[in-house]
């Protein structure tokens, strides 16, 4: 535990002593800022034309109108911003050669790693905690449900999670950066566009690319609702990737 904090302590202050968090987060709340400002434009449009014809009023709902589309916007957007802030975690102390001599010390592999990982979760749930503004304001104008932004939070959070794993496993197998980001962002445009091809795949090929979805899974947090499904799917793919990292890891130690 005392090798976790430390290296959290590290990886945490190399986030926010330099622009790194700062940007990041800020970039991530413009643009979800501006889809949240365009959907409220939009929810008060349907209000308004609502108020002149009744058969309308059934189907302005500022869950399904606002919150559904806010949270399925945010975790698309995170198929940018996690690579971004994964790329650096194992390549960067590849590339200045710091990876050996901390692989060398008396510290697991499992504490590296899960230090480093608690670090960068850490900067995505500020930015996703600073984005709970928006029910805020919700909460101000009308009266949305909160079991559903609940959920959508909690899919955002095991997304990330599982996301995040999924960038460190790219980053531990280079020193470039730039490839570390791109392979991430393929891997996860992937898992989101994956499910897309299950209405074309026959059978059972097509149930399989169906569960295989990172959308699909997540598409239920967004209208509320908790499967247990889609915890297993987030949790099997956050600890397959954990392995993956750790196995990569250990390769690199075997070979020094």
């Amino acid at each position: 535990m005392k090798n976790f904090s430390a290296l959290f302590k590290k990886e945490i202050k190399s986030y926010f002593v330099s622009p790194i968090a700062y940007v990041l987060i800020c970039v991530f709340l413009v643009i979800c800022g501006y889809f949240f400002y365009r959907d409220l434009l939009y929810f008060s449009f349907l209000s308004l034309q609502a108020g002149y014809d009744s058969s309308l009023q059934s189907s302005v709902n500022i869950n399904e109108l606002i919150l559904r589309p806010l949270f399925s916007n945010m975790s698309f957007i995170l198929l940018f911003l996690v690579p971004l802030l994964t790329m650096r975690i194992f390549s960067e102390e590849k590339k200045l050669g710091t990876l050996e001599l901390l692989l060398s010390y008396p510290v697991r592999d499992v504490e590296v790693i899960m230090g480093k990982f608690a670090a960068s979760l850490v900067v995505l749930l500020v930015a996703l905690g600073i984005t709970s503004i928006f029910p805020i304001i919700l909460f101000i104008l009308g009266e949305p449900e909160a079991g559903p932004i609940i959920c959508g939070y909690l899919g955002l959070i095991l997304m990330s999670v599982a996301f995040i794993f999924v960038g460190m496993l790219f980053s531990s197998l280079t020193e470039n950066q730039i490839i570390a980001a791109t392979a991430t962002f393929g891997a996860l445009l992937l898992f989101w566009a994956i499910g897309w091809s299950s209405a074309f795949a026959p059978g059972v090929l097509g149930k399989l690319l169906a569960q295989l979805s990172a959308f699909n899974h997540f598409s239920s947090f967004a209208r509320g609702v908790i499967n247990t499904s889609d915890l297993t799917f987030y949790i099997n793919l956050s600890l397959f990737f954990l392995f993956l990292t750790a196995k990569s890891l250990q390769a690199r130690a075997w070979k020094g």
